[in-house]
């Protein structure tokens, strides 16, 4: 070493030195800034300005970075914490936070230990607003409890050059107790609905049922009342075919035709034979039947329908009349 260095002699070593020195102006006055971040530049402790993403040069032994700030959107945790809601309820909370530097210099210098003091005010303005909520709310309204933890940090965070893009409860955990209350509740809701729902289907089907029997009287009604309207029309036929019959009688006995006499007394006969042999009497009645003024009513009868039929067929052919008298 002693040799190499009495080759060299007092100039080669200035030599070098110069070179190293060199070497390291160079080095230090060049600074790579990489893409998602950017540095700040400090001047004697005071700050100056900020680098880019890119290739820029400082000042040797002036000028010396300061912060290297991440400029990327970040994600942190928010540790978990008990919380004590408006109805007395112990509830344990943890989320998580994005949040996003927009201004290197306020970040660096408004604020000491930038991620700390950001989730410390989430952790805080979730007891804030959590706690003047009710559990139910808790439960069913997160979207609106993250929206209004967004709204209240990202105020709080702008002076320090940060951007909070979104605050998200992950979990909500009541206590053991409280779940199994909550279990029994729901399953009270639930049997209260099937019952609610049971009541209605039967109801339903009470309706149906009386709609149906309704219907069947009225179709009854109607059937009975066709029936009656029948009956009626052939009563009216039977009267006005006996009242013909009558007419004719009527006719034939003022005209002195004896015939017409034995035609009531055979039909009153006929009619008293059948109220007889249809009265409910346990004794068995014989009398005498004279066949032979039954059989002459009848032909009677005959005799009449043949006049009846005679005299319409004159009154529609007068000439056949004529000729005939």
């Amino acid at each position: 070493m002693d040799s190499l260095l009495a080759q060299l002699g007092s100039s080669g070593i200035v030599a070098i030195v110069f070179i190293l020195l060199a070497l390291w102006i160079v080095k230090s006055a060049i600074v790579i800034v990489p893409q998602g971040f950017e540095y700040t530049v400090e001047r004697f402790g005071r700050y100056t300005r900020t680098l880019r993403p890119g290739l820029s040069f400082l000042v040797p032994f002036l000028d010396r970075i300061g912060h290297r700030i991440n400029m990327m959107e970040q994600v942190k945790d928010v540790p978990s914490q008990e919380i004590i809601t408006r109805d007395n309820a112990m509830v344990t909370v943890d989320g998580v936070v994005f949040y996003q530097i927009v201004d290197a210099s306020r970040a660096a210098y408004e604020v000491t230990g930038l991620e700390s003091a950001i989730l410390n005010l989430v952790m805080t303005n979730i007891r804030t607003v959590m706690g003047s909520m009710d559990l139910d709310e808790l439960l069913s309204q997160r979207d609106k409890i993250n929206a209004m933890l967004l709204g209240v940090v990202d105020d709080a965070t702008g002076p320090w050059g940060t951007k909070v893009t979104r605050i998200e409860i992950k979990d909500i955990a009541p206590p053991a107790d409280l779940v199994e209350s909550m279990g029994r509740q729901m399953k009270a809701e639930r049997d209260k609905r099937a019952a609610i729902l049971e009541s209605e289907g039967m109801r339903q089907s009470e309706i149906l049922r009386a709609e149906g029997e309704k219907q069947a009287q009225v179709l009854e009604a109607e059937g009975r009342r066709d029936a009656a309207f029948r009956d009626a029309e052939a009563r009216e036929r039977l009267a006005e075919a006996e009242a013909n019959a009558t007419r004719m009688v009527s006719v034939a006995i003022a005209d002195g035709d004896i015939q017409a006499i034995n035609y009531f007394v055979a039909n009153k006969y006929v009619e008293a034979l059948k109220d007889i042999a249809s009265a409910p009497n346990q004794k068995t009645l014989f009398m005498p039947l004279e066949a032979g003024n039954l059989i002459g009513a009848i032909g009677g009868i005959a005799e009449l329908a043949r006049s009846a039929a005679e005299d319409r067929n004159a009154g529609s052919n007068p000439a056949a009349t004529n000729t005939r008298d």
